[in-house]
């Protein structure tokens, strides 16, 4: 059946965005993984090609240049982009593409996507997200407090967004996307000719 589309998962740094995204994946197969391109290091555990792919300042302009971006930002001194040829391949053979990025990508893809669904993560406190930048040890205080800063901010943007989910606990976070995804399966302007898929699916179950 038809019904693809772009899933943008997004929030503050902290709010658990790789986390819930990673459970969502490991419960559900048939969601497909939107891998970004970056300039900034990889982390210890990250894989070229699987968490993102990292490449030069120069190698990311030309990206730009060539528009094979779907989005593109400058985020804590590095920049972030999404290849959209992937993309839009996945979602024209009727795949769910998980997007995970920052609010500053989401908005950009709403300006030239506006089919893709929305859904933005917060944490359950302030303190809780300061709490969870200060525990994954990847930062320096500075970016820390940077982080925290530039979170407020970007609850501004809540009311960008079509959905809003709380990650408190993360079992609950993924149930809630789940939920969501299921919802807009079922629109109907995903569908190009329900008769037809329905149709489809009769003849199928009656071999």
């Amino acid at each position: 059946m038809d019904g693809g589309f772009l899933l943008v998962l997004s929030g503050p740094s902290g709010s658990g965005k790789g986390t819930v995204s990673e459970a969502l994946m490991e419960k559900n197969k048939d969601i497909i993984f939107s891998t970004s391109v970056t300039t900034r290091m990889p982390r210890p555990g990250e894989v070229n090609g699987e968490n993102y792919f990292f490449t030069s300042i120069e190698e990311f302009e030309k990206m730009v240049e060539n528009d094979e971006l779907l989005e593109h930002a400058f985020v804590h001194t590095n920049y972030y982009g999404t290849p959209k040829k992937f993309v839009f391949d996945e979602i024209d053979k009727g795949e769910i593409v998980l997007l995970e990025i920052d609010v500053q990508g989401a908005l950009q893809v709403k300006k030239k996507y506006k089919d893709a669904v929305f859904v933005f993560l917060i944490p359950p406190t302030m303190d809780e997200l300061k709490s969870r930048l200060v525990k994954r040890d990847t930062e320096t205080e500075d970016e820390i407090e940077t982080r925290y800063r530039n979170a407020f901010q970007e609850l501004d943007f809540v009311g960008e967004y079509d959905y809003f989910v709380i990650n408190d606990v993360i079992e609950n976070a993924v149930k809630n996307i789940e939920d969501i995804i299921a919802a807009e399966k079922l629109r109907v302007k995903r569908h190009k000719d329900i008769k037809r898929e329905v149709q489809a699916e009769e003849r199928k179950n009656t071999k």
